[in-house]
């Protein structure tokens, strides 16, 4: 990461997050660089060098206020699509403050993809153990910072925007860590690889949400999942993303949600990010009361 955009960074985490915990570095097994960009990345008619779109590694890590640290981790980890960065992606999309009011006990990872790129390719996390690799480091950071002691990861979601969708289909077809991803949701993101989200809820308990819009380009590939589900017998809840949404239906194994929003709304206009971590597996801080307080 260069010192222009860590800069940057430290700058709106400070004007953002007020005095709220978060750790901006660099890691080694972040997704870049990557021997399959170091001469860059050509989509249709543009051009993405390696040295401006393929050298950040930059990985974020949330620390929310409420967070208590225990014998095990959980995690939030999200992926960015296309034509983004760390730094817009937690202003623009309110990432910081949804996981703060959700006040779930895990700590929120998001890593620098292809920055600023047309590209969804994740770097070292789709190749075989990147993931587990990637996970480690964090976990020594946080112990280094002393933000957590001796403690074990715990559950993982991994959850991503637009073509955040290929790196998370990688981490659960060979990232090592299977069997710690709790939940996977997709806002806007199943453009392909339906098989490997199929494979990994076919075979976990966690809860699946795949939130589409009419013009984001996933509606088709998320009827045709729901088409092949149906024709199997597989049960799943599907419903209109919005206000109305009752937190029962949102805890099925299998959500499908079309949202009325913009492609890049999905996250933060609703605050859809925030509700799916309120009706997640994660487990509520418990609020500590002095004596003589009232809830």
């Amino acid at each position: 990461m260069t010192t222009i955009w860590r800069f940057v960074l430290i700058a709106f985490f400070a004007t953002a997050v007020a005095a709220d915990p978060i750790i901006a570095t660099n890691f080694a097994s972040a997704p870049f660089p990557h021997p399959e960009r170091a001469e860059g990345h050509q989509h249709n008619n543009d051009f993405f060098s390696a040295p401006e779109h393929y050298q950040d590694s930059t990985v974020a890590l949330y620390v929310p206020p409420s967070f208590r640290s225990g014998s095990k981790i959980d995690f939030v980890v999200h992926f960015h699509g296309w034509n983004n960065n760390v730094t817009n992606v937690l202003q623009k999309y309110h990432l910081l403050d949804q996981f703060a009011a959700s006040k779930r006990n895990a700590i929120l990872i998001v890593p620098q993809g292809p920055r600023n790129a047309d590209d969804s390719f994740g770097g070292k996390l789709e190749d075989p153990g990147g993931f587990a690799r990637f996970m480690d480091e964090a976990m020594r950071t946080l112990r280094e910072r002393g933000v957590i002691g001796d403690a074990k990861i715990g559950n993982i979601i991994l959850c991503g925007h637009s073509g955040g969708y290929e790196v998370i289909s990688s981490v659960v077809a060979c990232g090592g860590l299977t069997d710690h991803v709790r939940e996977i949701w997709l806002f806007d993101a199943l453009y392909a690889h339906a098989e490997r989200f199929a494979l990994w809820f076919d075979h976990h308990p966690g809860r699946f949400i795949d939130l589409y819009t009419e013009h984001g380009g996933t509606k088709a590939e998320s009827e045709n999942l729901m088409t092949a589900l149906r024709e199997n017998n597989v049960s799943f809840f599907a419903g209109t993303e919005g206000a109305a949404m009752l937190p029962d239906s949102l805890r099925n194994h299998l959500v499908f949600l079309s949202s009325e929003l913009p492609h890049d709304e999905v996250l933060q206009s609703h605050r859809t990010f925030q509700t799916f971590l309120e009706t997640s597996s994660l487990k509520a801080v418990k609020t500590v009361y002095k004596t003589g307080e009232s809830p």
